[in-house]
């Protein structure tokens, strides 16, 4: 990864508990994060005493050369989020201004949080579908806007390999959104169903209580039987 291909975005743990579903059950346990960025998902957990391991690549950089990446972007982003709001459901997040600052109150929590969490090790440099992690210790692996999202990009062995990494480090993986960029399904989600159905795995799409990509409201579960 180089720093310069990143555009880092933040998501807080109101919108992680909508988007993924979570129930007070779910927060109390083991949790994987796989591609959590500049989120504060895990800050937020951890100031409830839950336990949360975040993964991304970008945990390779220090908190200045990340805080001076999301400084040179932030503006060109939200600069595009207007002008093509008409693209977003304004529903859990009411507008661009919201959008703006809900996404940079993520990232200077997540900021302010990155060296301590780093020393903790709940921040690893690491991406999928190559997890650190010994077999079994998580109950959920999550994955936000990485998997299915980069369709175009990220071929369906990808995919595969990548739920078979999080099954292998967890007893259920859910993953959100089931869109690709164009905000249109995924061409990998009937396959990945297919694929972890023969593999005798409980694979269930389910309706979400958010919605910011069009269409964008539903996530896949993939539970060991």
């Amino acid at each position: 990864m180089q720093l310069k291909e990143v555009v880092p975005l933040g998501r807080t743990c109101t919108e992680y508990q909508a988007m993924f579903n979570l129930n007070k059950a779910d927060l109390n346990k083991n949790i994987l994060d796989c591609g959590g960025g500049p989120s504060s998902f895990n800050y937020e957990m951890k100031m409830q005493n839950k336990e949360v391991i975040t993964i991304d690549p970008l945990y390779q950089f220090s908190r200045e050369e990340i805080e001076k990446r999301i400084n040179a972007t932030f503006n060109d982003v939200m600069a595009q989020a207007k002008a093509n709001q008409d693209n977003y459901i304004w529903k859990n997040i009411k507008s661009v201004e919201e959008l703006a600052e809900t996404r940079m109150t993520a990232m200077k929590l997540f900021l302010n949080d990155f060296e301590t969490g780093k020393n903790d090790k709940r921040y690893i440099n690491a991406a999928l579908p190559d997890l650190p992690f010994k077999d079994g210790k998580f109950d959920l692996a999550l994955s936000s806007h990485f998997l299915f999202l980069y369709s175009d990009v990220l071929p369906l062995d990808f995919h595969i390999n990548a739920v078979d990494e999080m099954l292998r480090v967890a007893s259920e993986v859910r993953i959100f959104p089931l869109l690709d960029l164009s905000t249109d399904k995924s061409q990998h989600v009937e396959e990945i169903v297919r694929i972890f159905k023969e593999k005798e795995m409980h694979v269930s799409i389910e309706t979400v209580d958010y919605e910011f990509q069009r269409g964008g409201n539903q996530l896949m579960k993939i539970c060991k039987n």
